[in-house]
């Protein structure tokens, strides 16, 4: 998955990057939250295969929190630290893709409840329309 890409699309991503520690990648993540907030940071890891599941290709993501220290915590920004996202891509045989995704995130300390019922009723669809706007210019670049 494309990082820098995400860097260009999302602008909610403050900082972004992999870095190998033992052998195996990890991603770290800082989001900007609105005034008066604080900033959330995460660092995780991914992995990604392709199954060939008699005959279609899916693509699968799992990702997971992670403590390491490697990355220290950051005055100022809360750390994530209960983060789990499992991701199935498929083609739907056409121009478009079939997408599962299941997705967990307690960002932690005090979050209104009027920024909670926002992001989940206005929030999450306009990012999700974001990341297509994003796939579709995706292929265009590529």
């Amino acid at each position: 998955m494309d990082l820098d890409y995400r860097k260009q699309w999302d602008q909610h991503v403050k900082e972004l990057y992999e870095k190998e520690c033992d052998g195996k990648p990890v991603v770290y993540w800082e989001v900007k939250y609105p005034f008066p907030m604080s900033n959330r940071d995460y660092v995780y890891i991914r992995e990604r295969r392709e199954l060939d599941v008699e005959g279609r290709k899916i693509h699968v993501v799992l990702a997971q929190s992670i403590s390491l220290p490697q990355f220290a915590e950051k005055p100022g920004v809360i750390r994530v630290k209960g983060y789990k996202q499992s991701l199935a891509i498929e083609s739907n045989g056409k121009k478009g893709s079939k997408v599962f995704m299941y997705y967990f995130d307690n960002p932690g300390g005090q979050i209104p409840s009027w920024l909670i019922n926002w992001a989940a009723k206005n929030g999450v669809p306009n990012f999700l329309k974001d990341m297509e706007k994003a796939c579709q210019t995706y292929l265009k670049k590529t």
